[in-house]
């Protein structure tokens, strides 16, 4: 849990807190969390020791959505935008969380592979970056997909698009719902690529600009 700046995606520059839940199982190559993937309990720890982990750190906590609010109160936060992240949040039932941080004036962001059902308040905005023939073999949800107010794409061939116009042909979505490509580790080709069908769609682009600028 810590307070920085929105690198990617519809709310890029929005000072906001993440809050990245453990576990995921979808096994994403070019995953650059990997040390959420597992919950060994030789890594679980107290809430304390989570506020001033290193990013790489596997350490891990439990505690309720009440809970987790009151820590966001002791930490002076000032972000009112909560991105709830991962790992693969949605393993989770978010409602509670996310109900408990909209009733102190906070708003809630999802961003999920779309591998799980959304189980959310009705104010969260979902962003889902689908996650395809990962090495989890888990389908994507047409409740995810049909739930998400923004598809962010990863992005590294042609290939990758195809996919993307598969999926999105297979289910309505919500008519205001924002797509936009991502190139997976700012590689010049897939960002060229990005680029090119962006314009021709009229979607959005979205680059990691926190690896720009080197924070978390």
């Amino acid at each position: 849990m810590f307070e920085t700046i929105q690198g990617e995606g519809a709310f890029t520059g929005v000072p906001s807190v993440f809050i990245r839940l453990q576990g995921c199982p979808v096994g994403c190559a070019w995953c650059d969390t990997k040390q959420t993937w597992n919950t060994d309990e030789q890594d679980r720890c107290s809430i304390g020791d989570i506020l001033v982990k290193q990013m790489d750190s596997p350490l891990w906590t439990e505690i309720t959505a009440s809970e987790l609010v009151k820590v966001y109160q002791k930490q002076m936060y000032t972000a009112k935008h909560i991105v709830i992240t991962g790992g693969e949040p949605c393993i989770f039932n978010l409602t509670e969380l996310t109900e408990a941080f909209e009733a102190i004036g906070c708003k809630c962001q999802v961003e999920t592979s779309g591998t799980f059902e959304v189980l959310a308040s009705s104010e969260t905005w979902v962003t889902l970056s689908p996650k395809i023939g990962m090495r989890g073999k888990l389908p994507i949800i047409r409740q995810a997909l049909m739930r998400a107010n923004e598809i962010k794409h990863p992005v590294a061939t042609q290939k990758d698009i195809d996919q993307l116009d598969d999926l999105i042909s297979s289910v309505e979505l919500r008519s205001e719902v924002q797509i936009s490509l991502q190139p997976i580790s700012q590689k010049i080709r897939a960002t060229t690529l990005c680029i090119e069908t962006c314009r021709k769609r009229n979607w959005r682009l979205s680059i990691q600009t926190h690896k720009y600028l080197n924070i978390a």
